[in-house]
C-alpha cells in the first residue's frame, strides 16, 4: 500500500466521521439533549472551579454517555432498517442498548454527585 493511499483513506474517514458527528448532534434529540446537559456541567465546573482531577473524571462521564448514546442510536437505526415492524427480539435487543446508556448515565450521575456535592455543604 502506498503511503498517499493511505493518507487519503484516513481523510476519508475522518470526513466520514465527522458527517455522522454532525449528523448526531443536529438530527438525533437524544445526543443533542445529552450535549446540551455536558454544556451546562461543563459551565458548572468552571462556576465552581472544579480541579484538574474532576475536571478529567467529569470528561470522561460525559464522553462515556455521548459514546453509549450515539452507539445506542447506531443499534437502533440498524435494528429498525433490519426490521421496520415491531419485533420482540429487536425490541429486546434495543432495550438493552438502551440499558447501556442508562449504565453510562448511572455512572455520570455519581461522578457528578461526588464532584459538586462538597462544593455545596
Amino acid at each position: 500500500m502506498q503511503l498517499s493511499s493511505f493518507i487519503k483513506g484516513r481523510f476519508k474517514a475522518i470526513k466520514y466521521a465527522a458527517k455522522g458527528f454532525w449528523l448526531l448532534i443536529t438530527t438525533e434529540h437524544s445526543i443533542i439533549a445529552q450535549v446540551l446537559i455536558a454544556c451546562v456541567i461543563t459551565v458548572l465546573g468552571f462556576m465552581f472551579h472544579i480541579s484538574h482531577t474532576e475536571w478529567l473524571f467529569q470528561i470522561i462521564a460525559i464522553a462515556l454517555v455521548l459514546v453509549a448514546e450515539s452507539l445506542n442510536t447506531a443499534i437502533e437505526k440498524i435494528a429498525d432498517f433490519i426490521h421496520p415492524n415491531y419485533n420482540k427480539q429487536i425490541g429486546f435487543i434495543k432495550d438493552i442498548a438502551a440499558g447501556a446508556v442508562f449504565f453510562a448515565a448511572i455512572f455520570a450521575i455519581i461522578i457528578g454527585l461526588i464532584i459538586y456535592i462538597p462544593k455545596f455543604v
